[in-house]
């Protein structure tokens, strides 16, 4: 949840400023300590968000070769051919996320090899005849950001949770010049989302922001967006994000950039269901009607409608027993074990598949 942010219709467009400077000031090999979540940003630059390295490392990944995605993908055993690329064993390999690069129709997947905080990262292409390669970080042209108010890199996972430096970035997503970084914080009010224009400048310490949790009847403010996606409520640019147990909640795009460090309550749309978590989520229009795809851990994929989501009052009652509330939605029973998931165009999806423990990458279309 990551992954490039969606331009429909109703979207904002990429600054043209943005566009035309890539804002690449240093050439060698970066100092990267993680591959977390990706997101594209102007034309040939990747973002990573460093979770270890409490950053994030813009890259240059320059002109790939190889076929565009459409609907033919399909390569099991996907862990294997990365192992095998890498020189390890397939358990050694953690696939973290997965982007498509527009206009290429490439996909690129953020990898761990090894366990724990030693583990090296590596950035994979795959193309739409299935041929893998690694993007060498050697000598390419980056820059990079620290997070301000970063996790301790110290601080103790707790209740079979990641800890909270691992959560430092959860979602990466560009916009307008801008990119939306989503995670935790050390401070009280934990939960975060940050804004950062690129070419980078200074990091702020980002918004702390609170939901009314419906499945938990309470207020939440450490708890970290999973996955975030930009959509256009009712005129206003805004963030549709999804948490744990599982709210949709909306933050409009302003009140994140009024003031730093300023404490932003969003508007909860839908609970999805509790003992859920969320894991990628993408936005789309079909026939007409604007729809998100959300893949979770237990509750499979849901194609929720939002074409009506301006019309949606908030959310402010508990919501009890593990049921829905809000936008409605429907669960994709032919689509299990979606992991992460990214747009090829406005046709195609690429989806990371795991069934029981054997995990492939292919395209669908939207559905």
């Amino acid at each position: 949840m990551s992954r490039t942010w969606i331009y429909l219709p109703l979207l904002l467009g990429l600054s043209a400023v943005a566009s035309a400077q890539t804002g690449l000031d240093q050439s060698g090999k970066p100092d990267i300590k993680s591959a977390g979540p990706l997101a594209f940003g102007p034309k040939g630059v990747l973002f990573v968000g460093d979770t270890q390295g409490a950053q994030i490392v813009a890259i240059g990944v320059g002109m790939p070769s190889g076929a565009p995605i459409t609907d033919s993908l399909q390569v099991d055993d996907i862990k294997g051919k990365i192992a095998a690329l890498l020189g390890t064993m397939a358990d050694e390999v953690t696939i973290n996320d997965v982007a498509v690069e527009p206009g290429t129709g490439i996909a690129y997947l953020s990898v761990s090899r090894g366990r724990g905080p030693s583990a090296e990262p590596a950035i994979v292409r795959v193309d739409g005849k299935g041929t893998l390669s690694v993007l060498s970080l050697d000598n390419v042209k980056y820059a990079k950001i620290a997070i301000a108010n970063a996790p301790s890199g110290d601080a103790p996972a707790k209740g079979g949770k990641a800890s909270p430096r691992q959560q430092s970035i959860t979602d990466l997503g560009y916009v307008d010049g801008k990119l939306f970084i989503a995670g935790l914080s050390n401070e009280e009010f934990a939960s975060k989302l940050r804004s950062v224009e690129f070419p980078f400048k200074a990091a702020d310490t980002g918004a702390s922001v609170e939901i009314w949790h419906t499945a938990h009847s309470a207020f939440e403010t450490r708890s970290p967006v999973k996955t975030f996606v930009p959509f256009n409520v009712g005129g206003e640019p805004t963030l549709l994000a999804a948490y744990t147990c599982t709210p949709l909640v909306a933050f409009p795009v302003s009140s994140l950039q009024a003031k730093p460090g300023q404490k932003v309550m969003g508007k909860t749309v839908a609970e999805l269901g509790n003992r859920n978590n969320p894991l990628d989520m993408i936005a789309y229009e079909k026939d007409g009607k604007q729809y998100l795809l959300l893949a979770n851990d237990n509750r499979g994929v849901m194609k929720i409608s939002v074409s009506n989501i301006d019309k949606q009052p908030a959310l402010t009652e508990p919501v009890r027993g593990g049921g829905a509330a809000g936008l409605p939605y429907e669960t994709l029973k032919d689509l299990e074990g979606v992991r992460q998931l990214d747009k090829v165009g406005d046709k195609y999806a690429v989806v990371l598949l795991d069934k029981n423990g054997a995990q492939s990458l292919k395209s669908i279309g939207l559905p």
